[in-house]
């Protein structure tokens, strides 16, 4: 099965996740961990290529990163209308 993509991005929050992840002040494998204790298995290659809008993001990995991050889901898809010009 091939994944869709718009555009040429597999995802729109990407950049929204690194400003957040950034501003908590934790790197992408300590991201990664914590995601892993929830039982999210991402390795930190695969936040890295999220945060570059090359790899596409599922829901429960969405909500997992919210929560770790410490915020909404309007923040983590403001300023994506970009994506769709």
């Amino acid at each position: 099965m091939k994944t869709k993509n718009l555009n040429g991005y597999y995802n729109v929050v990407g950049q929204n996740i690194r400003k957040y992840r950034e501003r908590k002040g934790i790197s992408q494998r300590q991201l990664a961990n914590k995601l892993n204790l929830k039982g999210i298995n991402l390795y930190h290659s695969d936040i890295s290529r999220i945060e570059t809008n090359d790899l596409f993001i599922r829901d429960y990995e969405l909500i997992g990163i919210c929560k770790i991050l410490g915020i909404t889901y309007e923040q983590i898809f403001e300023d994506t209308e970009k994506y769709f010009d």
